[in-house]
């Protein structure tokens, strides 16, 4: 599946008709919005398999931590299955991941879509097995998505495409050139993972953030945090995703200027990543530099193989 045997272990590209299988591993969702999703999925050219599973409710979970976990394991084995889409976002990620076996992804590797708390999955699988994988949409927010994330998602999952991404309404924080592979996500639920077996390592990496809906003094604490753990040490560089419901953007910026001022990374703002409608597919452990004087994010090579 990797005849390259490079590192990180790159995804079989998705061709037309390829099966997209969903998990539910976090919170329940609405089944209108996830049937509208899934029409996505099928206008775009894919088959979708929706275990029954998928279903289950246990209070702000869909269904047990045991469940959850299990029904990820069984779309990475299953040889039918080509991608998998997580249903939603919301809590949960972080309960399952000591029952994930990496072990099965790395063997049975595929790609693997979400964001938002599906963050603690993206960065478990990328550290533990090796595996890329893909901060883009869900199946909720597809039901809404412009054609602008229906186009990322494919570029990034479908096509031989060395990604180039330009931000909408880029800001250039601070100046300078990084070539290193881009792991994050969403801030809080990287700070949830802190201190756990699952913290990713964030040096010689471009660090992508981005969040929803946290008032500008809890960003500056969670950037604090990170700050305080050693997390901002040794990374190349610093993506900012959609800072969604977080207060003026400008303020949200300056105070990532200030907690940058003393590291001396380039950073460049106003990616559409995250929880906007315009939602960009970023792959997580590939190759990429950042030139902040161009305002560009390009990977060296295609996420994906085949």
């Amino acid at each position: 599946m990797n005849p390259d045997n490079d590192k990180p272990i790159r995804p079989p590209r998705l061709k037309p008709g390829d099966t997209i299988g969903i998990v539910a591993p976090a919170s329940p969702f609405e089944q209108d919005i996830f049937n509208q999703g899934l029409n996505i999925l099928e206008s775009m050219g894919f088959r979708t398999v929706v275990p029954d599973e998928v279903f289950e409710k246990n209070g702000y979970l869909a269904g047990s931590d045991a469940h959850r976990a299990k029904l990820v394991a069984r779309l990475f084995k299953d040889p039918s299955v080509n991608a998998i889409v997580c249903a939603k976002g919301g809590f949960g990620c972080l309960r399952i991941l000591p029952l994930l076996d990496f072990d099965v992804m790395r063997e049975n590797p595929k790609v693997f879509i979400g964001h938002s708390d599906i963050t603690a999955l993206l960065a478990a699988i990328t550290a533990k097995s090796e595996l890329v994988t893909f901060h883009g949409p869900v199946v909720t927010t597809l039901a809404e998505a412009p054609e602008f994330t229906r186009h990322s998602m494919m570029a990034a999952i479908s096509t031989d495409t060395h990604l180039e991404l330009t931000p909408g309404n880029a800001v250039t924080i601070k100046s300078g050139r990084a070539r290193n592979p881009v792991i994050g996500g969403n801030l809080t639920t990287l700070c949830h993972l802190l201190g756990t077996p699952f913290e990713p390592r964030f040096d010689n990496h471009i660090l992508l953030l981005e969040d929803r809906g946290e008032a500008p003094y809890r960003i500056d604490r969670m950037l604090f945090q990170m700050k305080l753990a050693g997390c901002f040490e040794g990374i190349g560089g610093l993506v900012l995703g959609s800072f969604e419901e977080c207060g003026a953007q400008d303020g949200i910026f300056q105070i990532f200027e200030e907690h940058f001022r003393d590291i001396g990374v380039p950073i460049l703002a106003g990616f559409d990543v995250g929880h906007g409608k315009q939602n960009t597919t970023i792959p997580f452990g590939v190759d990429a530099t950042l030139d902040t004087d161009k305002q560009i994010l390009s990977f060296d090579q295609p996420a994906t193989i085949g």
